[in-house]
C-alpha cells in the first residue's frame, strides 16, 4: 500500500481485498465439493480419473481451511481407530521381505484411503450435499448396470479369464463384470448399492418413490445374478431374509419371490449357488487351502504381520495346496485373515474397530420428524370454550370443501424428499451395506481392489458425516416465536375480562331482584320522585356500575380510560338536566341501565 494513497483510497483497496477473499472462499467451497462428487461418480467408471479428482479435492479443501475462518476441522467419531490402522500398517513395512515394494504399495493405497476419508468427512456438512452425493452415485450405478446388461445380452469372451471351472460348470459361459475387473468385485459393489437403495425404499414416504426404487432394486438384483457370484448372491439374500423376519414380513415374501423367479428362469444359477455347500469345483477347495495357509502365517507373525502387500511373496513358503504351481496368489480370499497376516493382529483389530464401529453408529441413528413450532397465542385464536367461536367453526366447516391436490409427476415426486426420511433411509442403507461387506469378507477379499477400498473408506466418512448432521439437529434449540409486549398486555386483559364475565355468569342469584309486596313497590317508586324534587341524581345499581368500570379498565389502554371518564362526566351533567318525571319511567330507566351494563360485561 503506497504512502501517497489517501485514506479514502486505502479504504477502497481494503474493501476490494476483502471482496476478493470472500469470492475465493466461495470458489474453494464450491470446487472442493464438486471434485468430491466427481470422485464418487468416476470411482466405478474410471478409477484413475477418480484418483485425480481426489487429489484436486484434497488441495482445494486445504486451501479452504486456510482462507475460511468459519470452516473448522472437525473430529469424526472414529478418527482414532483410523489413525491406529494407518500407523500399524506403516510399521508392518519394517518386517516385509521387500520393504521398497511394501512402502510403494502402502503410500499408494493407504494414501488414497486417508484422502478419501478426509475430503468426504470434512466437506459433507449439509442435507443438500447428502442428496447430491446420492444422485451422482445413482448416475454411476445406472451406467454400470446398463453396461452389465449389455455384456450379458451381446456376450463377452471370458475363456481366458479363468473365472469359471469349466469341468464343474460346463454350461456357464458368461459372467458379467461391467466396468469392474472381476465378476466377484462387481457383485460386491452391487451388494452395497442394493442395500443403499433398499434403505431408501424402506423410508420412502410415497408410493411413487417406492415404485422407482423398486425398479432399481430389480435391475440391481438381475445384474447381480448375471455375475454368478455365489457368495454375493447368498449374502444379499440373507440380509433381506433376516430383515424381513425381524422388521417386515413383506420384505421376506418379496425376497423369496425374486429368488424363486431367478432360479426358475436360470437353472445354471441354481446349480452355481448350490455348489457353495459342496466341493464340486476348485474355487471352494482353493479357498479352504488359502485360509489354512494364512492361519499359519498369522501364527508365525502375530504382531506386525508379514508386511503390507507381501502376501504373494510369503505365500509360497506356506503353500499346502498348489505345491509349487506357477500361480501368484495375491490375497487370502478373506479380508479378516488377509489383514491379520499382512499387518498383524493389532492392525487387523484396529480396522475391525473402525469397520464395526461405523456399522453400529449408522444403525443407531434415529431421524424423527421435526417438532411443530407452537405459535404464540393471539386474541384471534380459536377458543373451544367460547360459544361464538364454536358456532363460527361449525358454519365454516359446513361450507368449506377440501381442495383437490394437483397430480405430482413421478420424477418430481421422487426428487422431493423430506430431510428426516432421506437421512433415515441413507443411514439404514449404509448400515446394511457394511453388513454386506462384512459377510462378503468371509469368502473374498474385495478390499484388495483399489476402487472397492476407496468406496469403503468413502462409506466410513459418509456415515460419520450423517451422524454429525443428526447430532447438530439434536443440539439445535427449538424455535420460539417472539410476542410483542403490547400483544401480551392485550391477551392478559382479554383473559381477565373473560374471567370476570365467567364470575358474573356463575352468580346469577345476586342480580335477581327479590319479589316484594305491592306496598313495597309503591314505596320504591316514590323514592326516585322524592330525590328528583330535592334536586339529587337517582342512584344507579352499584353492582352493574362496578362491573362496567372494571371490565373497561382492564380491556382498554390509557387513552380509553380517559375517554371513559369524559363520558361519565357528560352523563352526570345530562342526568342533572333530564330528571325523571314519574315513578314508572324511573324504574324502567334503572332496568335498562343495568341491562346495558350487563351486556358490556359479557363482551
Amino acid at each position: 500500500m503506497s504512502d501517497m494513497d489517501s485514506p479514502e483510497m486505502q479504504l477502497v483497496k481494503q474493501r476490494r481485498r476483502a471482496a476478493a477473499k470472500a469470492k475465493w472462499r466461495e470458489r474453494y467451497k464450491k470446487w472442493s465439493w464438486q471434485f468430491v462428487l466427481a470422485e464418487a461418480f468416476l470411482l466405478p467408471l474410471l478409477p484413475s480419473a477418480a484418483t485425480a479428482a481426489l487429489l484436486i479435492a484434497s488441495v482445494l479443501t486445504v486451501l479452504r481451511f486456510r482462507t475460511d475462518a468459519e470452516f473448522k476441522f472437525r473430529q469424526l467419531p472414529f478418527d482414532v481407530p483410523a489413525a491406529l490402522f494407518i500407523l500399524l500398517s506403516a510399521l508392518s513395512i519394517m518386517v516385509s521381505p521387500d520393504k521398497g515394494f511394501s512402502f510403494y504399495n502402502w503410500y499408494n493405497l493407504v494414501g488414497v484411503y486417508v484422502l478419501t476419508y478426509f475430503v468426504v468427512g470434512q466437506n459433507l456438512r449439509s442435507v443438500q450435499q447428502v442428496k447430491e452425493l446420492l444422485v451422482v452415485t445413482a448416475m454411476a450405478v445406472i451406467l454400470v448396470v446398463l453396461y452389465g446388461f449389455y455384456q450379458f445380452i451381446f456376450g463377452i469372451d471370458i475363456s481366458a479369464m479363468k473365472w469359471v471351472d469349466g469341468d464343474a460348470f460346463p454350461e456357464l459361459r458368461k459372467r458379467v463384470f461391467s466396468t469392474w475387473e472381476n465378476p466377484n468385485i462387481l457383485a460386491g459393489y452391487l451388494d452395497i448399492i442394493i442395500c443403499l437403495v433398499f434403505g431408501l425404499f424402506v423410508k420412502a414416504d410415497s408410493q411413487k418413490k417406492k415404485i422407482v426404487l423398486g425398479v432399481m432394486l430389480a435391475a440391481g438384483a438381475a445384474c447381480l445374478a448375471m455375475t454368478y457370484a455365489r457368495g454375493a448372491c447368498l449374502v444379499i439374500a440373507v440380509i433381506f431374509a433376516v430383515y424381513g423376519m425381524f422388521k417386515d414380513w413383506r420384505v421376506l415374501l418379496a425376497c423369496v419371490a425374486v429368488a424363486v423367479g431367478l432360479l426358475v428362469v436360470d437353472p445354471v444359477l441354481y446349480e452355481r449357488l448350490s455348489s457353495v455347500f459342496t466341493k464340486v469345483d476348485t474355487s471352494s477347495e482353493m479357498r479352504l487351502a488359502f485360509w489354512e495357509s494364512t492361519v499359519a502365517m498369522i501364527q508365525d507373525h502375530p504382531f506386525l504381520g508379514i508386511g503390507w502387500g507381501a502376501y504373494w511373496m510369503v505365500y509360497p513358503e506356506y503353500d499346502f495346496y498348489l505345491q509349487g504351481a506357477d500361480i501368484r496368489i495375491v490375497h487370502a480370499h478373506n479380508w479378516y485373515l488377509n489383514y491379520a497376516a499382512e499387518i498383524g493382529i493389532p492392525g487387523m483389530l484396529s480396522f475391525v474397530w473402525l469397520f464395526f464401529g461405523s456399522l453400529f453408529l449408522t444403525l443407531q441413528q434415529k431421524f424423527l420428524p421435526p417438532k411443530p413450532v407452537t405459535a404464540a397465542p393471539t386474541p384471534f385464536d380459536y377458543n373451544e370454550e367460547a360459544a361464538a367461536d364454536v358456532e363460527l367453526k361449525k358454519v365454516a366447516d359446513s361450507v368449506q370443501t377440501e381442495a383437490e391436490r394437483p397430480e405430482v409427476p413421478l420424477w418430481q415426486d421422487f426428487c422431493h424428499w423430506t430431510d428426516w426420511h432421506l437421512l433415515g433411509g441413507t443411514a439404514l442403507g449404509l448400515g446394511l451395506a457394511l453388513i454386506s461387506v462384512a459377510l462378503n469378507g468371509f469368502t473374498d477379499d474385495l478390499l484388495f481392489n483399489i476402487p472397492s477400498s476407496m468406496l469403503l473408506w468413502m462409506l466410513f466418512a459418509f456415515i460419520a458425516a450423517v451422524a454429525e448432521l443428526n447430532q447438530s439437529e439434536e443440539e439445535t434449540p427449538e424455535l420460539t416465536a417472539e410476542v410483542p409486549a403490547s400483544l401480551l398486555s392485550e391477551i392478559s386483559a382479554d383473559d381477565k375480562a373473560e374471567e370476570t364475565v365467567q364470575e358474573t355468569e356463575t352468580k346469577p342469584e345476586a342480580e335477581v331482584v327479590p319479589e316484594t309486596d305491592p306496598v313495597d313497590e309503591e314505596q320504591q317508586d316514590v323514592q326516585p320522585a322524592a330525590e328528583a324534587e330535592t334536586g339529587t341524581e337517582p342512584e344507579q345499581p352499584a353492582e352493574a356500575e362496578t362491573e362496567d368500570k372494571e371490565t373497561e379498565a382492564e380491556a382498554t389502554e390509557e387513552k380509553s380510560e380517559t375517554e371513559e371518564k369524559a363520558e361519565t362526566q357528560g352523563e352526570t351533567e345530562q342526568a342533572d338536566e333530564d330528571k325523571p318525571q314519574d315513578d314508572g319511567n324511573a324504574g324502567e330507566a334503572g332496568k335498562d341501565e343495568k341491562s346495558d351494563n350487563h351486556i358490556k360485561g359479557d363482551h
